[in-house]
């Protein structure tokens, strides 16, 4: 694969030297800034070798370098050896960037081509910023790696289908009537949606061309008058297209998008520069008025209604099942027979598919033994797994699709004798957890305010995490959503009642083993005094917590006394699903502390 790599490098400074070009930048995403891509769009992966979610790669004449964040520097420095990119850390502290890095490299009056099809706004406009001082060009080129990668996929051809009401709660009309009203507040007439589960939640429709989130591609524009969805004609079927078209929804070929943006006129459309690529923007600026913010179609999404919350916690229920069953399974045949960590990954995949309704993982399951746990998004296959012992712990992060609802929960298991150190770490961090979940916040919060109620304990003892500690949970939709999040950095959308979020603080000791526990909750009203309104979480995440791994005095009463009722509630909840030969097990493992 090495040797593949560096032969696709010669190829790609062959194109550029073509144009003319002294640097190519790779977003890593695709049209629609997708985390999880479609294959055609693996662009960085393709080029670098790298398979983690997140990256960016620069390539210049004689150097590349591929940039990442904590979740993957471990993963990028084994995955890049020997291709020679140079792996180059984002979101830590004195960070160089891609366009510092690219300026160091490259002298003034240089080129850097990239592919504004696949590069939002607001990065293309950070690019050019950086570039300015540097009197470096930033160029638009089509698609360098058409050129070189031999049989790439096509766009994916999968058929759409539909998410009944029943599971929806409210109808598409009733959508883009609401988009269309919030449109009014900014003197906008359309606003182009680009993101594939904005697409998937405001149509009803869901897909299967991205692994493990039920997407489709498309685009569309949606006003008070226009509600039309760029899509490949074979993805919609007879029946679907009559329905859609009686609820107002025109259909327009996927390539017709940009030269329909392009006769566009004398509109105010209303654009997401965090989302929307470059490309389309540029076709519609010169002839129209713009306005920016945070897409309201994310914001709506990320409202839950009740009918959706109401799947969560089915969903939560039958996954709580799942992981049960699967805990009571390690526990089983640990010591007994041989089983690795590929292998308790496929079992996760098993149990949760004998429940109801159940449509796929929501991601790549992480299953972390003992030094490996410290890999924050490590993914083992059959070919590098590892067997596990009757001794340390695991950490196995993992979620199911199912039509009413995703899930995705971490838990740390003991499977045999862990050190005082680990039980502290793991005591430090379980508050943490604890902590986010009682938080009582004013109205006007954003996630930044929150992440230290989960950062706290550990922070006292001068140990700290370098991931986000909460993101977005879609309904049967993507795992990771915005447009809110729990994390250090500012992000300027507030916590608000129906949105659904993981709630995850971890630690990690590199080449000893890492552990986290992760819950999912979902936001809600708590009271209105005289000094406000005010909101809280509610817990929807149904599985027991090890208490075999906590130091039960670094808790506090009122920890100890959450960690006993949930506990409680576990049982109540799970007992009466799972069969009877589990329920001394569940017992066990839900005792007080």
């Amino acid at each position: 694969m090495k040797s593949e790599i560096i032969q696709r490098l010669t190829a790609l400074r062959a194109e550029m030297k073509k144009l003319n070009i002294d640097a190519w930048y790779i977003s890593g995403t695709d049209p629609h800034s997708s985390e999880y891509l479609p294959k055609r769009w693996e662009t960085r992966e393709y080029i670098a070798g790298f398979t983690g979610s997140f990256g960016l790669v620069a390539v210049t004449l004689d150097k590349a370098a591929l940039w990442t964040d904590t979740r993957y520097f471990l993963q990028a420095t084994e995955e890049l050896e020997g291709t020679g990119i140079e792996m180059m850390k984002l979101r830590v502290t004195d960070a160089i960037s891609p366009d510092s890095w690219l300026s160091m490299n490259l002298p003034a009056g240089s080129k850097v081509g990239l592919d504004a099809q696949s590069l939002t706004v607001e990065a293309f406009r950070s690019l050019e910023n950086g570039f300015l001082k540097k009197d470096i060009e930033l160029v638009e080129t089509p698609d360098l790696l058409d050129n070189i990668w031999a049989d790439r996929p096509a766009v994916p051809a999968d058929r759409a289908f539909e998410l009944d009401l029943k599971y929806a709660g409210v109808g598409r009309r009733q959508k883009q009537q609401k988009i269309a009203k919030e449109l009014v507040g900014f003197g906008a007439d359309l606003q182009v949606v680009s993101m594939l589960d904005e697409l998937a939640w405001l149509y009803n429709l869901r897909g299967s061309d991205v692994p493990y989130n039920p997407v489709f591609t498309a685009f569309a524009l949606v006003g008070e008058n226009e509600n039309i969805l760029f899509v490949e004609s074979g993805k919609i079927d007879s029946e679907l297209k009559i329905k859609l078209e009686t609820d107002g929804v025109e259909l327009k070929e996927y390539s017709d998008f940009y030269d329909y943006l392009k006769g566009i006129k004398e509109k105010t459309i209303f654009v997401d520069p965090t989302t929307l690529n470059f490309a389309a923007y540029n076709a519609l600026a010169v002839t129209n008025e713009i306005v920016e913010g945070t897409s309201l179609v994310a914001i709506q999404k990320a409202l839950k209604n009740e009918t959706e919350l109401e799947g969560f916690r089915s969903a939560m229920k039958k996954d709580g099942v799942a992981l049960v069953e699967s805990i009571y399974w390690l526990k089983d045949v640990i010591g007994k027979q041989t089983v690795t960590d590929f292998e308790f990954g496929e079992k996760l995949a098993e149990f949760r598919a004998k429940q109801d309704g159940f449509r796929g993982e929501s991601f790549h399951p992480i299953v972390g033994y003992k030094s490996r746990g410290a890999i924050v998004h490590l993914h083992v296959f059959a070919d590098d797994a590892q067997p596990l012992d009757a001794d340390g712990v695991v950490l196995f992060d993992s979620g199911g699709q199912y039509i009413d609802g995703t899930t995705d929960v971490t838990r740390t298991v003991a499977l045999g004798a862990v050190s005082d150190q680990f039980k502290t770490d793991f005591t430090l961090t379980l508050k943490g957890m604890i902590g986010l979940t009682q938080a009582k916040f004013p109205y006007g919060v954003k996630g930044c305010h929150l992440d230290i109620l989960a950062r706290q304990a550990l922070w006292e003892n001068g140990m700290n995490y370098g991931h986000g500690t909460g993101h977005g949970v879609g309904h049967f939709l993507n795992v990771h959503e915005g447009p809110m999040a729990i994390r250090l950095e500012y992000n300027e959308n507030l916590m608000l009642p129906g949105q659904v979020l993981s709630n995850e603080p971890a630690f990690y000791r590199e080449g000893e083993y890492g552990l986290r526990t992760e819950n999912m909750m979902v936001c809600v009203e708590r009271e209105i005094t005289e000094y406000g309104r005010f909101l809280g979480f509610e817990t929807l995440t149904l599985c027991p917590i090890d208490t075999s791994l906590i130091k039960v005095d670094l808790l506090t009463t009122k920890e100890q006394k959450w960690l006993n009722n949930y506990h409680q509630w576990v049982n109540n909840e799970l007992k009466p699903l799972l069969e009877t030969k589990y329920h001394d097990f569940l017992d066990e493992m839900t005792q007080p502390v």
